[in-house]
C-alpha cells in the first residue's frame, strides 16, 4: 500500500536535500562506527536501514525487543545485504549493566543515535508508566550522554518530538526535559536532535492499528477532529541522519512545513485506507454498533467504521516543531528547518529534578501528582490537559 497516497501526498520531504548532500553523508558513514539504541522500533529500523546501506565500517543495533530485533536483520538481508562493514545486534536494555559492559567490550563509537523511548500518550494514565516513561526518556539519556562523553564520541543523537513545543501531554513534557537535560551535556558532548510529526503506520500507532484490525476483520474507530502532520518512516530515518551526521552541537532538525507536509485526520486516513482495499466505509454511530455488525457488514464489502469526537488525555488541538521563543535556521536546507540553540538552562533546578525522581523511586509508592509536580517545577508554562479519560478506554 501506498503510505505517501494515504497520507495526502505524491512525493518525498526530503529527496532534494539527500541528494544534495548524499556524497558527505555517505562518506562519513563509510568512515565511522555507529551504535543505535531503540534500533528495532520503527524509527530505530528506519534509521538502522539508512546507515547501513551505506556501508559504515562498524554498526552496532540494540534493544529490549528481541522479536522486532529479528525482523530488522532479516528485512536488511532481504533487501540491502551483507556490507563489508561488521553489524551486530544486542538484545539488552540501555539503562542496564550489561549495556555498559557491551560498551567497554564492543566500543568506542563514532555516532551514537538515541531512538529509544516510551512514545505513546496513553502511557500517561497511571504513575508507574509514567516514571518509566521519565526514567527512558530523561535519566537513560543522561546516562548514555556520559558514555558517549568517555569514548570520546563525534556526535551524540537523541530524537525527540514535535509534542516537545508547548507540551500539552506528559509524553512531550519528557521529551522537552530530556531537551533540557542535553543543553547541560552539550558544554562537554557534540548533541543534535530532531522533532517531528506522527510515524505513519509505525507500531502501535492508530495507523499500525489498521492493519491489524484489517487482518482480524475488526472495526476501524478514529477521532474525526484530531488533524496531525505524518511522515513516512523512510523519512524518519533521512531526518535523523541528516541532523546526526550535520547538524551543529545543539541544533534541533526538524521538517519544513510546506504543500507537501499538511494537517489530515485520522478517519480521512481511514476511509483512503479502505477504499485502496476496495471496501466501502460504513459509519456506525456507537462502537456496539460497529463490533455487532461487523460480520455481516465485512462480507458484503463494507466496514464498520466508527469516528468520534477526541475526550482522551494528552491530546493536542494543534501540533507545532518549534516555539515563537526559539531562533530558526531555515535558509541552510530546502525541506528542513534548524532550531539554534543557546546552551541555556538552570543548574539548580535540573539537580533538584534529579534528586527528587531519585526518592521517588525509592518510596515505590508514588502518585501521578508527585511526578507532574516536578515536571511543572521546570516547566511552567507545561500546559498538561488533564480529561480522566485515557485511550486504553477506547476501541
Amino acid at each position: 500500500m501506498d503510505i505517501l497516497k494515504l497520507i495526502g501526498r505524491s512525493s518525498e520531504l526530503f529527496h532534494e536535500d539527500i541528494s544534495n548532500f548524499e556524497s558527505q553523508i555517505s562518506k562519513e558513514v563509510s568512515e565511522s562506527r555507529f551504535l543505535v539504541i531503540g534500533a528495532a522500533g520503527s524509527i530505530g529500523q528506519a534509521v538502522t536501514r539508512e546507515i547501513f546501506k551505506r556501508n559504515p565500517i562498524s554498526l552496532h543495533v540494540v534493544d529490549i525487543s528481541e522479536n522486532n530485533m529479528v525482523e530488522l536483520v532479516r528485512d536488511l538481508r532481504s533487501k540491502e545485504g551483507y556490507g563489508t562493514g561488521q553489524f551486530k545486534t544486542f538484545a539488552v536494555d540501555c539503562g542496564s549493566i550489561e549495556f555498559k559492559a557491551l560498551i567497554e567490550n564492543e566500543g568506542p563509537y563514532d555516532y551514537i543515535f538515541n531512538l529509544s523511548a516510551l512514545k505513546h500518550v496513553r502511557s500517561e494514565k497511571d504513575p508507574f508508566t509514567l516514571m518509566r516513561m521519565t526514567m527512558v526518556n530523561i535519566i537513560n539519556t543522561i546516562n548514555t550522554v556520559d558514555l558517549a562523553k568517555n569514548m570520546n564520541a563525534k556526535k551524540y543523537f537523541c530524537v525527540s518530538t514535535d509534542k516537545a513545543a508547548n507540551p500539552v501531554n506528559m509524553m512531550g513534557a519528557s521529551k522537552r526535559i530530556m531537551e533540557m537535560f542535553l543543553m547541560r551535556e552539550s558544554l562537554s558532548q557534540n548533541i543534535s536532535m530532531a522533532r517531528f510529526a506522527n510515524v505513519a503506520f509505525s507500531d502501535g500507532s492508530l495507523l499500525h492499528g489498521f492493519n491489524q484490525r484489517f487482518s482480524k476483520k475488526q472495526p476501524f474507530s478514529a477521532p474525526n477532529d484530531v488533524r496531525r502532520y505524518f511522515v513516512t518512516p523512510k523519512e524518519s530515518g533521512e531526518l535523523c541522519l541528516m541532523s546526526g551526521l550535520l547538524g551543529n552541537n545543539r541544533d534541533i532538525f526538524f521538517p519544513k512545513l510546506s504543500e507537501k507536509l499538511h494537517l489530515i485526520t485520522f478517519s480521512d486516513i481511514a476511509i483512503k485506507y479502505l477504499k485502496e482495499l476496495n471496501y466501502d466505509p460504513h459509519i456506525c454511530k456507537t462502537e456496539d454498533e460497529a463490533r455487532n455488525m461487523s460480520e455481516e457488514l465485512i462480507s458484503n464489502k463494507h466496514w464498520p467504521c466508527y469516528f468520534f469526537k477526541s475526550d482522551t488525555t494528552g491530546e493536542k488541538d494543534f501540533e507545532e516543531f518549534f516555539t515563537e521563543n526559539e531562533d530558526l535556521d531555515l535558509d541552510k536546507y530546502n525541506t528542513i528547518g534548524i532550531i539554534k540553540n543557546k546552551p541555556e538552562f538552570d543548574e539548580s533546578k535540573l539537580d533538584w529534578f534529579l534528586e527528587r525522581i531519585t526518592e521517588l523511586r525509592k518510596k515505590s509508592n508514588w502518585s501521578k501528582n508527585d511526578i507532574l509536580h516536578l515536571y511543572f517545577e521546570l516547566l511552567p508554562e507545561f500546559s498538561h490537559k488533564e480529561t480522566g479519560k485515557y485511550l486504553d478506554q477506547r476501541m
